[in-house]
């Protein structure tokens, strides 16, 4: 077990539990091939995330990785989107 240092530019709660931040998750190699192909895209097609956002720190995300992001909406119900991490 390490020490991890949390750079100052985090937020010092869990901004998972809060009400307006959907679910993140970063894909696995079968959920991304399967995106890809559902979508006939190239990773760099999707809406990018840099690898230095608060959001793909805390989630470990590399540059290459594909987030998947789950959302409740009034009007359109379950939503989901993509982003591309990116340094």
């Amino acid at each position: 077990m390490g020490v991890e240092l949390i750079p100052p530019t985090l937020p010092t709660f869990d901004v998972f539990e809060h009400e307006l931040v959907p679910r993140h998750e970063i894909l696995s190699e079968e959920d991304r091939r399967e995106i890809l192909e559902r979508f006939h895209a190239k990773p760099y097609q999707f809406p990018w995330i840099k690898a230095s956002d608060p959001i793909a720190i805390i989630l470990g995300a590399e540059p290459g990785d594909i987030i998947r992001i789950t959302g409740e909406s009034a009007t359109a119900g379950k939503s989901e989107s993509y982003r591309y991490v990116v340094k």
